[in-house]
């Protein structure tokens, strides 16, 4: 069964003729006939009674309403994808991680909302793995994440390198760790550790660290905020290894010290990340282009070691 013999089923039984329901489509009366037949052909069954005035038979009168129902459900598909690939999408959804959204995302949804003031943005915080679940699933169309080597597995993925940045040591100001710039990794793997929660990539990436070190990870608390890391830190012994965006407001306290790492430089990589299908789409595409061009790496960036108050 095909569209064309669909429709032009139904313009013959709404025309009453063969060459008029030729004539509405742009077609031969003998091409209308062929699809007419074909039709009863698949379904066993006579459709018109064909007489000087066609008319349904009880199949038709049966089938007539369905067969509608399935040209206009098809008129409206084909529509919604026109005007998808026209850029009338009604939203575009967007999971990144914590640091992304507080500092890096603001210009670009500025810039997008402006350009597509007919698109509803809708902008998720989420640890990596989370991220990357929701945009399989179907229920984001890009997301900003922590790269893994588990994204290279899957071809219809595209990643884009947004930045990379590097891992700093977070203490409350008067912490024994504070004296050291760089912390060596000898006296950092003797302090219990404040972690982002379970689904978040850095999780995975210090404790893939720790192993590499042949040292054991004692996590005390797990969290999933900046300013509860802030606030945490703030108050003892602990200590948290946090990439640089997620340390921007710790730069202003002086109850905080960030340390860098000893040497070679603990890096994490920023990828933003769609699929193939979802490309050809102007708003997402747009979107994609704005990350590209506004995400980049701040100041504080370099500014590994320096803090506001420099312990003795």
């Amino acid at each position: 069964m095909r569209l064309e013999q669909l429709k032009a089923f139904l313009a013959v039984a709404e025309m009453g003729s063969f060459q008029q329901a030729a004539r509405k489509c742009g077609v031969t009366q003998s091409t209308i006939s062929r699809q007419v037949q074909a039709l009863e052909a698949d379904l066993g069954m006579p459709l018109l009674h064909r007489t000087a005035q066609v008319k349904l038979t009880l199949a038709g009168e049966s089938f007539f309403p369905r067969a509608h129902k399935i040209c206009q459900e098809w008129e409206g598909a084909t529509q919604e994808i026109a005007e998808l690939l026209a850029g009338k999408q009604p939203e575009l959804c967007v999971a990144a991680i914590h640091s992304v959204c507080a500092y890096y995302l603001p210009p670009v949804l500025q810039r997008f909302t402006h350009n597509y003031p007919d698109v509803q943005l809708r902008v998720t915080a989420l640890g990596s793995d989370r991220s990357l679940k929701v945009l399989r699933d179907g229920l984001v169309d890009l997301a900003i994440v922590m790269d893994n080597r588990f994204l290279a597995a899957s071809s219809e993925m595209v990643v884009d390198h947004l930045y990379e940045e590097p891992i700093a040591v977070l203490v409350a100001a008067n912490h024994p760790l504070a004296a050291y710039n760089p912390v060596p990794w000898s006296e950092l793997i003797g302090f219990p550790q404040v972690m982002f929660k379970d689904g978040y990539g850095m999780q995975r990436l210090v404790q893939e660290k720790f192993n590499q070190q042949g040292a054991v990870l004692n996590t005390v608390l797990e969290l999933n905020t900046l300013d509860a890391f802030r606030g945490t830190i703030r108050q003892g012994g602990w200590v948290a290894l946090l990439p640089q965006s997620a340390l921007q407001d710790a730069y202003g306290d002086p109850t905080l010290a960030i340390r860098s790492l000893e040497e070679p430089t603990w890096m994490r990589r920023v990828v933003l990340v769609t699929t193939q299908d979802r490309l050809q789409i102007p708003p997402i595409q747009h979107f994609r282009k704005l990350v590209g061009e506004l995400v980049k790496p701040t100041a504080n960036h370099c500014r590994v070691g320096i803090s506001p108050r420099v312990a003795s």
